[in-house]
């Protein structure tokens, strides 16, 4: 992440006249909305424009679509439903009809609280001035106080496996499928990739997993990665280890994926998830001074202003961490910001986020990786769910709880579930995160018996006798 170093000084004053201030957001995603929500709340005047759809990319094609199928494969895989065939244009209608209607719900809020919205493309003129371009190829120059850039990111592509929509696809194009591929084969075993890949296994296609890396989910905590994997195995995924891809073509009625060492693989389709381009084209960023990083992402310091006085930006399109909550804390904190409201910067450190696989993975704070380095000084517990009660009522194979602690001062500064519902579990340890507790708040605090966060509270316990033991 590229920090633009600047003094905290909000970039609009309210002049002695009252005058209301005007806030143009150019993207009506979570960055976006929730933006126009608190500069709405604060008595500004607010336009958003939006080119695709209220929401953005993690309402319409991304998070709210993929978790929608995500939970459906994870019913699929229950021993009941086996013998149930894929509907999977029937599931698609309903996965578009979900997100469709959260897209209007977010449209109706942002109206009832009186947001301007203008349906077009979005661009910068000069740093006070905004133009939309509607469909119609009208244009409106929106005099700003304050402007919030929140256009987001579209999927990354390769040269050589350009998308057709039909058999060579990107994550957003999954939900114009009418019938489950025979042979999926997913090049990307990132986040994207191995929530995609573990979803369809679930829902009965087969799967090849193409990483280029010598595990899955490479970025993610390697104990947790190394759980994934060994589930993707059991469940009939075939995985291709340090194996890049450099081309897919149609072949016939199937694709044809080739690899860096002249492999070639065959599937049905083939499902890019390959990573993310910032949508900073053609929105005169550069003539206007907005800074970008080598990849052309917006340089944001940590109450997300650019480079440029009263121009901030949030989401995807900064590539500071791409999740929704992310997005929405970022636009939340441009506009308590820049309308001279309270604000604390946005503290990565506290940050939880999931991979939605079966089981999920979700993490918050310190990770393995800057341990093992020596980054920080930390202790650790590593708490099978194999021990735990309810675990077993549940038939929950694999899983674990990890909690870290400083090895001074015993204050819990991460942690790690992999579990069904670790995005539910992961709660109470970032809570003790973000509130600096120590692990003996964590371990004194009462849990349900049985119960899957009983597990936290006793690797809490455990870290608590680790230092008893120094």
């Amino acid at each position: 992440m590229q920090v633009v170093q600047v003094v905290f000084e909000s970039s609009f004053t309210m002049g002695e006249d009252g005058r209301v201030a005007k806030v143009v957001i150019i993207g009506g995603g979570p960055g976006g909305y929730e933006a126009a929500l608190v500069a709405a709340q604060l008595g500004a005047e607010v336009t958003v424009i939006d080119r695709d759809g209220l929401g953005g990319s993690a309402v319409l094609t991304d998070c709210v679509p993929s978790k929608t199928l995500i939970a459906a494969a994870t019913m699929h895989r229950d021993p009941v439903s086996e013998s149930r065939r894929t509907d999977l244009a029937g599931l698609n209608a309903r996965i578009l009809d979900l997100a469709l209607a959260q897209s209007h719900d977010i449209a109706h809020r942002l109206q009832r609280d009186g947001v301007q919205i203008i349906e077009g493309r979005g661009r910068l003129e000069s740093a006070d001035v905004a133009v939309a371009t509607t469909p119609d190829g009208t244009e409106h120059r929106l005099l700003a106080d304050v402007v919030l850039i929140a256009t987001g990111a579209r999927p990354r592509v390769l040269p050589e496996a350009i998308p057709d929509g039909e058999r060579i696809l990107t994550w957003e194009q999954l939900y114009s499928l009418a019938q489950l591929p025979e042979r999926l084969i997913v090049v990307g075993s990132g986040v994207t990739g191995a929530e995609f890949a573990s979803a369809y296994n679930a829902l009965g296609c087969d799967v090849v997993l193409v990483s280029s890396r010598d595990r899955v989910l490479p970025g993610e905590d390697p104990d947790a990665a190394a759980v994934v994997e060994d589930v993707f195995d059991e469940r009939g995924m075939t995985v291709l280890s340090r194996s890049r891809a450099v081309a897919a073509r149609r072949d016939g009625d199937g694709v044809e994926v080739a690899l860096e060492d002249g492999r070639r693989v065959s599937g049905s389709h083939v499902l890019l998830a390959v990573g993310s381009l910032p949508n900073t084209e053609d929105m005169g960023l550069v003539d206007v001074g907005v800074a970008t990083d080598d990849r052309g992402f917006v340089a944001v310091d940590r109450v997300s202003r650019t480079s440029v006085r009263g121009v901030y930006a949030a989401g995807d399109v900064t590539g500071v961490l791409m999740l929704a909550s992310v997005a929405a804390m970022q636009g939340r904190i441009a506009m308590w910001h820049a309308l001279g409201d309270a604000v604390s910067p946005l503290r990565l450190d506290t940050v939880s986020s999931t991979v939605f696989t079966d089981p999920e993975i979700a993490t918050v704070g310190v990770s393995q990786q800057q341990v093992d380095a020596g980054e920080v000084l930390a202790d650790s517990v590593l708490l099978p769910l194999a021990t735990n009660a309810r675990a077993k009522m549940q038939g929950i194979d694999h899983g674990f709880v990890k909690v870290f602690c400083r090895r001074s001062s015993r204050i819990v500064i991460g942690g790690v579930v992999v579990a069904p519902h670790a995005s539910e579990l992961i709660h109470a340890i970032t809570l003790a995160v973000d509130a600096r507790l120590e692990v003996d708040a964590l371990a004194g605090a009462f849990t349900v018996y049985p119960s899957l966060s009983g597990s936290v509270a006793e690797a809490a316990r455990r870290l608590h006798a680790l230092e008893s033991d120094d």
